[in-house]
């Protein structure tokens, strides 16, 4: 094919060039792509620079060996990473967003915790609860409970009536509107010999992709994301997919905590 053919397929119409056209470009992609490897670098650089913030306050949360601590969590450990679960009290299931990153976290466990790391979710839901929808979708990570404690508040990550009221909360470091009482957030701890806790990063909205291993591996293909409405649109709860998903379905629908940058 000459590089003025077109092919046309459902990712709209495709230039079709020569190898040495695509070699070139895919070239000038890579440029672009090095750029943002050395960014990425850098960047984690500066995070790991950050000042850290002791954690002044006791909190304890509900798991399945019975009240722990923030301390306990770290498992004897020296780092702590939290996903902010969203699953309220009352809940029938957690966000689907949310259930997509934990989707990332059985497999990744075993390598954090040889890199001194400890990986936990936190939810303001139950215990009960949140071992009711645990079992449904087959994890086996750490997740425990905050209800009863400001956690989540503190951390950014639940918003009281009276703040919802307002029209505006204070979420990912800003006012702003958020249409529901949990976000999604993921937030590092780290405790030296003497015990003490400190908080080191938190990020929230977009910046929680970082959890989405899947997500990032269709950033690979052709069609991508493929999103026109809404972020995570297409995602699903992984026991909720359809056999042959519609596409009516998939635009009908969407991720309850990755729409916010």
């Amino acid at each position: 094919m000459t590089a003025s053919t077109v092919v046309e397929s459902g990712t709209a119409n495709h230039a079709i060039v020569s190898r040495d056209r695509w070699i070139a470009e895919r070239k000038a992609l890579l440029a672009h792509e090095k750029e943002l490897t050395h960014l990425h670098d850098r960047i984690a650089r500066e995070r790991r620079a950050l000042p850290w913030v002791r954690v002044e306050k006791r909190y304890v949360f509900d798991t399945p060996d019975g009240p722990r601590t923030l301390a306990d969590l770290f498992d004897g450990r020296s780092q702590l990473i939290v996903q902010h679960f969203m699953l309220g009290p009352g809940w029938d299931q957690g966000c689907v967003g949310c259930s997509y990153m934990a989707d990332h976290t059985d497999g990744m466990t075993v390598h954090l915790e040889h890199r001194d790391i400890a990986w936990v979710a936190i939810s303001r839901a139950p215990l009960v609860e949140i071992e009711r929808f645990q079992r449904r979708m087959g994890w086996k990570f750490a997740w425990v409970s905050s209800n009863g404690s400001t956690f989540n508040h503190d951390f950014g990550v639940s918003f009281t009536p009276e703040e919802r009221e307002r029209g505006e909360v204070y979420y990912n470091y800003d006012m702003q509107a958020f249409p529901h009482e949990e976000a999604p957030g993921i937030s590092v701890f780290y405790k030296h010999e003497a015990g003490e806790v400190f908080h080191t990063y938190s990020t929230y909205g977009r910046g929680v992709e970082v959890m989405m291993g899947a997500y990032h591996m269709v950033d690979l293909t052709p069609k991508g994301r493929d999103e026109r409405n809404t972020a995570m649109e297409w995602v699903r709860h992984h026991d909720r997919y359809e056999l042959a998903p519609s596409k009516k379905a998939a635009a009908s629908a969407g991720s309850c905590c990755a729409s916010h940058e």
